[in-house]
């Protein structure tokens, strides 16, 4: 059942989708980018009413679908002058394996932190919520702010939520079992941010700091089902990131490396119960392979050292990396996945991708390489803006696993 509303949800929703792109809309200049004129250069004859003919009368108001027939139509995305913020919403169905059915809403505001260097691509904040029948919901911020020349960057996100998620336990044998997993009922809370400077050109370097809470609000839960942990754990940590980055463009790179290095320290006298240390790193490359193709790879990982608490194992699964498996299902003290993905337009704004992945949780080094995870997918891309795509994605996992993501950007 689940399978026949999956494939009629993406029937819909590309079907309303597309039926506002079924000719190539040229991109039109910013008004800003325009010459003023004044009316003393416009033709006397431009300007004069015909004699025995009424004055043009003023347009109707547009309707709502004709407002969002020319909103998909404008695909430019950022201001050309430099000036004012240019704001982007959407929203739609989604469907996942773990969320259920649900609507998901995101806003994104462009801008500018100098308006007079045209050349440093515009920052960005997204806004979004969500909620399912299975009861989630989650609001959300997130974005880059780029200062100096690119020469200094802020990046940042915060969320808070509830998820009732399905907890297998630790280790990749307990999340083999399909059956035997309690519901726990969690909210959670999130702050991250990051401030990185450059002295050398692409290369960036500077702190970060962190704020997770997490309850469990599960009356009856045994202690051993989370690992003789408090239901509450809160988290506050210190680190240290490391980045290079040449690509074109953040949020849809056509070309370029991403590496990232970060190290979050969570010590106790930061006033944390669990001293840890958590280890991400990414390393993605784009490459335009040929005519409106891109080729896309990316290597994760994420290694837990310490003490941890239940909620700060690695986890696999997501809307972004082994997109198809069931958000914690598998998890354990460390994590890695790779995936390629090629992303094709096929006609306009109009566009598919593919992709193939494996992954792996172990908690030492002699389960490095044992019960490697596969994942595969296939997506439909809308450009509603430039070079802005809404994302459809359908991914797939070892025992049937599954899930549909919409989402706005790439999901790397």
């Amino acid at each position: 059942m689940n399978k026949l509303f999956t494939i009629f949800l993406l029937a819909f929703v590309a079907n309303f989708v597309t039926a506002f792109a079924q000719s190539e809309t040229p991109v039109v200049a910013s008004i800003d980018t325009i010459a003023p004129a004044s009316i003393d250069t416009i033709a006397p004859a431009a300007v004069a009413t015909v004699a025995g003919v009424d004055e043009a009368q003023p347009e109707k108001p547009k309707g709502f679908f004709a407002k969002l027939k020319d909103y998909l139509s404008n695909k430019e995305v950022e201001n050309k002058a430099g000036k004012g913020i240019t704001w982007n919403f959407i929203g739609g169905p989604y469907y996942s394996s773990d969320t259920k059915f649900g609507i998901a809403i995101t806003g994104a505001a462009y801008y500018r932190t100098d308006t007079t260097d045209l050349t440093l691509q515009p920052s960005f904040t997204s806004a979004y919520a969500t909620v399912s029948t299975a009861k989630f919901w989650t609001v959300g911020l997130e974005g880059t702010a780029f200062f100096k020349r690119d020469t200094q960057r802020l990046n940042y996100n915060a969320s808070f939520g509830y998820s009732p998620r399905n907890y297998w336990g630790v280790g990749y044998e307990a999340g083999s079992l399909d059956d035997e997993y309690i519901n726990l009922k969690q909210y959670n809370a999130q702050i991250h941010a990051e401030y990185i400077m450059s002295f050398v050109p692409n290369f960036y370097f500077g702190p970060e700091l962190e704020f997770n809470y997490f309850k469990a609000n599960n009356k009856d839960l045994p202690e051993e089902a989370l690992l003789q942990n408090d239901r509450t754990i809160r988290n506050y940590g210190l680190g240290v990131v490391l980045q290079y980055d040449n690509r074109d463009l953040i949020t849809n790179a056509s070309r370029g490396v991403y590496a990232y290095f970060s190290a979050m320290f969570n010590p106790k006298f930061l006033w944390n119960k669990f001293a840890f240390t958590k280890i991400n790193s990414s390393l993605r490359y784009y490459h335009t392979a040929w005519k409106y193709a891109i080729i896309a790879a990316q290597l994760q990982g994420e290694f837990t050292l310490g003490n941890p608490a239940w909620p700060n194992y690695a986890m696999m699964g997501g809307n972004s990396i082994m997109r198809g498996y069931y958000l914690g299902r598998y998890r354990d003290r460390h994590m890695w996945a790779a995936q390629v993905e090629i992303r094709q337009r096929i006609y306009g704004r109009n566009g598919i991708v593919v992709w193939g992945g494996v992954g792996n949780v172990f908690h030492d080094k002699n389960s490095f390489m044992k019960n490697l995870l596969p994942n595969y997918g296939i997506g439909y891309r809308f450009e509603f803006r430039k070079r802005m795509n809404i994302r459809l994605d359908l991914g797939f996992g070892k025992k049937g696993q599954m899930g549909v993501i919409f989402n706005m950007n790439e999901a790397f």
